[in-house]
């Protein structure tokens, strides 16, 4: 063995023996590190990355649900109260009149609503007038601080000549907020 290691040290690639024996070692150690730490890293670095994605989809949620809950604020905050639903009637009525409209008799109910505490308001009636004076009237219902629902609309021409009255028969809803005592009752008895 002895004999064959001097034989092989006589060679003219000998001087590149060490070089290859370092060339091989440097590759080993190369694929160990690439197989042992780097993988290693490229896990962390995944779980980095779906955490990241997870931290990401929650800030947008919660980003939405605070934008949500600003539109729900401002919602209600149209909402007129259950007290003020009488003014309201009355207020509807008043602003028919100075519009020329004609609206006799307004009535008013309130019944339950899926929402909670709110209750649902209605007022309905006949009203009648000039087709100029009842579209501005219905324009200013539909434009009003409060949140009023146009449910139903019925028109029926009092006469065949243009510019004669016409009559509507108006349903028109909004939602009212529960009254704390109120509320506070209702919460304590669930």
């Amino acid at each position: 063995m002895k004999d064959r290691l001097i034989a092989l040290l006589q060679h003219a690639y000998a001087p590149l023996l060490p070089w290859g024996g370092m060339a091989v070692s440097l590759f080993l150690v190369l694929m160990v590190v690439q197989y042992v730490w780097l993988a290693d890293l490229e896990i962390k670095r995944h779980d980095l990355e779906a955490e990241r994605l997870r931290l990401q989809q929650s800030l947008m949620q919660h980003r939405a649900a605070r934008s949500a809950a600003k539109e729900l604020s401002h919602v209600w905050a149209l909402l007129p109260s259950e007290r003020d639903f009488g003014p309201l009637a009355l207020g509807i009525s008043d602003e028919a009149k100075r519009e020329g409209v004609i609206l006799p008799a307004l009535s008013y109910k309130t019944e339950p609503s899926t929402v909670g505490h709110t209750t649902k308001g209605l007022l309905q009636g006949a009203m009648s007038g000039r087709y100029e004076d009842l579209r501005r009237f219905i324009h200013g219902l539909e434009t009003a601080d409060e949140l009023l629902l146009i449910e139903d609309l019925e028109v029926h021409r009092a006469g065949s000549t243009e510019g004669e009255a016409l009559t509507f028969n108006i349903k028109i809803a909004t939602y009212l907020k529960a009254d704390h005592e109120k509320q506070r009752l209702q919460e304590a008895s669930q």
